[in-house]
């Protein structure tokens, strides 16, 4: 009986100025070594499949199991690996896979020996161009799900037409949405943010990207301060509301007068000294009349 054909590999290389990379750099000074620890290992779970990782629903919550970190950490780190083209932010969208070109130039690298006698057929997920894949890896163009395209060429500028349908084919499984760089949140303000758009994905409210862009450009011009961004978010998010609004100005508040059952009726006016005149001269009256008797 033959041995079943293996996938993935054993091990893969690591190179010696791992940390000297720029975007090493920034994601260790971000998240410290958590986010390094993440990084390495979504590597390991891609190469022992192969050259890419299919996600579902439950990965992130398995990951944070896993490596015993909070969820929300796990989340913000994949996030910082999209932005920074460390995995490829458009397959992941649209087919909530995780690969990279980088990452299937090292897979070629590796499986040189044994596939120079038993070429690798690949048949899905391959991003690479004609010219970049080696000749012992075999494209099948009627299986691979492939970005070997011009839409999806790193090379190449993607067409907008066809771009604009490919981006609209958001994975519904997975919810990880990406901050512009140009408007960064905070770690605490993109937690309460992110709870704002999972609570509205779970009233049947999903969001595409351009209106969660547009929601974070709202929250921006509401208030330059992170905490009153933060209140906003939480204020939005416990109303069920579709959008941001302002926070009310606390002012004094004044106790309101307590209605009684006469509160309906016109008080009269009355003249005090007039009152105290007709009270005294029925006084006197009084006394004389028991004075004759």
């Amino acid at each position: 009986m033959a041995r079943p054909r293996k996938e993935g590999v054993a091990y893969f290389s690591f190179d010696v100025d791992f940390f000297s990379d720029k975007k090493i750099k920034v994601l260790k000074a971000r998240y410290g070594a958590d986010g390094i620890t993440i990084f390495l290992y979504l590597l390991c779970e891609i190469y022992k499949n192969g050259y890419y990782l299919k996600v579902d629903d439950d990965f992130e919550f398995v990951i944070s199991d896993d490596l015993n970190m909070n969820c929300d950490k796990v989340k913000q780190v994949l996030t910082f690996l999209l932005e920074r083209s460390m995995f490829d932010k458009q397959l992941f969208q649209s087919d909530a896979v995780l690969t990279s070109a980088g990452i299937q130039k090292r897979f070629q690298l590796m499986v040189k020996s044994r596939a120079s006698k038993n070429p690798i057929i690949v048949k899905d997920f391959w991003v690479l161009s004609e010219e970049e894949t080696e000749s012992f890896i075999k494209v099948n163009p009627s299986l691979n799900n492939s970005m070997n395209n011009n839409d999806y060429s790193e090379k190449n500028e993607p067409d907008s037409g066809n771009n604009a349908i490919k981006e609209s084919k958001v994975n519904k499984s997975i919810y990880i949405d990406t901050a512009p760089p140009d408007n960064p949140f905070s770690p605490e303000l993109e937690k309460a943010f992110q709870l704002f758009l999972v609570c509205r994905k779970q009233n049947g409210q999903e969001l595409n990207q351009e209106q969660i862009r547009l929601l974070r450009e709202e929250l921006c011009n509401l208030s330059d301060k992170d905490t009153e961004r933060i209140a906003i978010v939480k204020k939005a998010t416990v109303s069920n509301w579709k959008s941001f609004y302002p926070l009310k100005k606390q002012g004094r508040k004044t106790e309101p007068k307590k209605k009684t059952k006469f509160s309906n009726f016109r008080g009269r006016d009355y003249d005090v000294q007039s009152l105290e005149k007709q009270l005294l001269n029925s006084q006197k009256g009084g006394t004389n009349h028991e004075q004759q008797s």
